[in-house]
């Protein structure tokens, strides 16, 4: 189970809050101009990335507010919590899983008061092929 650090309310159950889906998809400024294809591409097309991931994510049982979030989708790792609006922190070169921008409501580089940096004790790696997926 995921601990996740509200950053209105502090670190809460992964239970109070619901994902919402990729970070940073700008909403089209012309959609009545868009083709069906386009408009599709927009709705449902997102990236499926192993590894490192911008996602929205709202506190649904506490203060209601949206957030975005930097997750491993492999280890679970929380590696950010940040403020909507705000640009996607970028990685170190030199110190991978570590982040050069400090968020809007962390003292620690990109995390919000009381994050924690690993938040479930699951495998790192993902099974092979041969192990039966």
């Amino acid at each position: 189970m995921l601990l996740i650090s509200c950053p209105n309310c502090g670190p809460r159950d992964e239970t109070e809050f619901h994902y919402g889906g990729q970070a940073h998809i700008a909403y089209p400024e012309n959609p009545n101009e868009l083709t069906d294809r386009e408009w599709a591409e927009y709705l449902f097309y997102r990236e499926n990335t192993k590894g490192t991931f911008a996602e929205r994510w709202v506190h649904s049982t506490g203060c209601r507010q949206w957030f975005n979030m930097l997750r491993d989708t492999v280890s679970y790792d929380i590696h950010s919590i940040y403020a909507m609006g705000q640009q996607r922190p970028d990685l170190q070169a030199d110190k991978p899983g570590e982040f050069s921008q400090t968020g809007e409501f962390g003292q620690e580089p990109g995390l919000a008061p009381g994050a924690a940096t690993t938040s479930t004790g699951a495998a790192t790696t993902a099974p092979t092929s041969s192990e039966g997926v």
